[in-house]
């Protein structure tokens, strides 16, 4: 018998490789990818060439990787007081923290590389100043000293669908923005949801997180009021789409507010109350409201700007 049979994976080197994979933070990437595609559909007015855009996801995938495992370097701290982070590679000692400071740092030179080569210098380039706004400005600037963390430093997870348009167009026109703005104003009342659920872990930490600072009432206040810039900032996208588009921002939009209100109502009133149920209407709100950009521009029908001579 030969000896030179291959020793089958250790469980133990495969939960090393999840541990690595878990500093990335999948599940916010998958929401990132989600608001990318529609972008870049929107940039070509039609589909974009399926390798560019799987490029492109490659390279931000990495970059918002790179991101996250800094993060969780950072954090390792405060992770390991919350409930919610408990479990995190980190904390569970899984992983040593400078492999992670060396994976992270690693993952986002290589988006850099693989999106300069694949793209174009402009993606790259905006790739990197977000690892670094997230990392340097979010969280170890902002985080734990101000309740307006999340409100500026959210803006790192708004740059996904600039890096997308740039991507397909090596620029940045005004529709990226607008639907960076989306993003920017869904930030606070979707993270706010989640932090009302877990205030108790960020009062635990220290982290000023608004629910852990203020009166539940002020929060869902907040809530109401962002919600309401988001569903008005959303629609200024309705003059590079059609009705197709409209229809849906209206709706989900109207469907989202109603919510937040309720919710607000319901803090108002002292009755018990289940933030994550906006949480995780946040979430399909904005990927209906992506969709909705992709089959809009997919569709290719004539914007209503062009339609009704709007100012563009």
């Amino acid at each position: 018998m030969s000896s030179s049979v291959q020793a089958p994976v250790t469980p133990r080197t495969g939960g090393v490789l999840r541990g690595y994979l878990a500093l990335t933070k999948p599940r916010v990437i998958e929401l990132l990818l989600v608001t990318t595609i529609p972008a870049m559909f929107l940039a070509a007015r039609g589909v974009p060439s399926l390798w560019l855009v799987l490029a492109t996801l490659v390279g931000g995938s990495m970059a918002a990787g790179s991101a996250n495992a800094l993060n969780c370097v950072a954090d390792a701290d405060i992770d390991a007081e919350m409930h919610r982070t408990r479990a995190r590679p980190l904390v569970t000692h899984q992983i040593p923290v400078r492999h992670a400071l060396i994976f992270g740092i690693a993952l986002g030179l290589a988006a850099f590389g693989w999106l300069w080569a694949t793209t174009n210098l402009l993606s790259a380039a905006l790739a990197i100043a977000t690892i670094l706004f997230y990392v340097f400005v979010y969280t170890l600037l902002l985080k734990r000293r101000t309740a307006q963390n999340i409100i500026w430093g959210g803006a790192a997870g708004c740059m996904p669908v600039v890096i997308g348009w740039s991507a397909v167009t090596g620029t940045v026109a005004w529709p990226a923005w607008v639907m960076f703005g989306v993003i920017f104003f869904w930030t606070p009342p979707h993270t706010w949801a989640l932090a009302m659920r877990f205030r108790e872990d960020y009062q635990r930490v220290g982290v000023p997180m608004l629910p852990a600072v203020a009166s539940p009432v002020y929060v869902t206040r907040q809530i109401v009021v962002f919600s309401w810039l988001m569903v008005a900032w959303s629609l200024l996208l309705v003059g590079a789409t059609s009705w197709v588009y409209a229809s849906v921002a209206v709706l989900a939009g109207g469907w989202f507010v109603a919510m937040a209100h309720r919710l607000h109502a319901a803090v108002r009133r002292g009755v018990a109350v289940k933030p994550m149920r906006l949480f995780h209407l946040s979430n399909t709100y904005l990927t209906l409201l992506f969709v909705a950009i992709a089959v809009d521009s997919v569709l290719g029908w004539t914007p209503l700007a062009v339609t009704y001579g709007w100012p563009l």
